[in-house]
């Protein structure tokens, strides 16, 4: 499928939530011997955000190439302050998209950068759905979200590394500044560093829309044990309920940890118009809030 393929002698550690998350990636921002890459969706000026900053800004004065790049729908309100002292330590700020605003509202809602990657000195990797913000960990209350990501060493790191420089590039810096960029991080060996197999994958709007999907789909048709899906937001298409429905009816043991009160009403509204379909399959739902 669109090329992919599967990365043999990686080691992968599953972080839960930020306790996990936000030390582990903080301390190797800090650790970084020449680059640090960061994707984000969301990055708010909160305690997580300013942790984020301070690691970035260190890193940076350190000399360490630094690149962060955040959405302009989903972390629209950081201060001039925040951003400019980001600058001023060496730390490259691209905004994806930051759009136009009609009577203070951006009306390209739909065109979103929604990664969330780490990558350190093309040796190590984070990928997941945390956003840097205070509502990812425990201490924020009844409404702090439950999520998860997966840090990474080994060959697939590499392939992570090629994309988010290709990213940047496609963002303006372009071709030439790619493959000098590649160039110089020739001599970085990504050898196996456990018994994992991998496979990164992604989507875009344009070639690769259904690429992550079709993944999924092809994993849900070939489980014989166990199916666990844990995902904040849940409206999926016809063919992966299908697929679900399917596993569940053959035996496997089909499980979705989904969010019980989400951020947007609408959002379990949809999610609880499948239930029925998915219930009655055989499909365990369990919800958290």
């Amino acid at each position: 499928m669109s090329g992919r393929r599967w990365y043999p002698g990686n080691q992968v550690e599953l972080l839960e939530n930020g306790e996990a998350f936000f030390p582990r990636v903080f301390e190797a921002i800090r650790a970084a011997e020449r680059e640090v890459i960061v994707e984000t969706f969301i990055l708010f000026e909160d305690k997580i955000g300013r942790g984020l900053h301070a690691a970035l800004c260190d890193a940076a004065r350190k000399g360490v190439k630094v690149d962060l790049m955040i959405d302009g729908f989903g972390s629209p309100d950081l201060s001039a302050e925040f951003l400019d002292s980001l600058g001023q330590a060496g730390v490259r700020v691209r905004v994806f998209d930051p759009g136009t605003r009609f009577l203070g509202q951006r009306l390209n809602v739909f065109r979103r950068m929604h990664r969330k990657i780490v990558v350190i000195d093309g040796l190590r990797a984070f990928v997941g759905g945390i956003n840097y913000s205070a509502d990812h960990v425990m201490d924020f209350g009844p409404k702090a979200k439950q999520d998860y990501a997966v840090e990474l060493t080994g060959p697939v790191v590499s392939e992570i590394h090629r994309f988010v420089l290709h990213a940047i590039a496609v963002g303006g810096k372009g071709a030439g500044w790619f493959r000098r960029r590649l160039r110089r991080t020739a001599d970085v060996e990504n050898a196996p560093t456990g018994q994992a197999e991998v496979m990164f994958v992604t989507r875009d709007n344009r070639r690769h829309t259904t690429d992550i999907e079709r993944h999924y789909r092809a994993a849900i048709r070939t489980a014989r044990r166990r199916i666990v899906i844990a995902n904040a937001y849940f409206f999926p298409g016809y063919r992966l309920i299908k697929d679900l429905r399917r596993a569940a009816r053959r035996g496997v043991d089909v499980r979705l940890i989904l969010q019980g009160e989400p951020d947007m009403p609408i959002v379990k509204t949809a999610a609880s118009m499948l239930y029925h379909h998915l219930l009655n399959a055989g499909v365990k739902i369990h919800e958290y809030c």
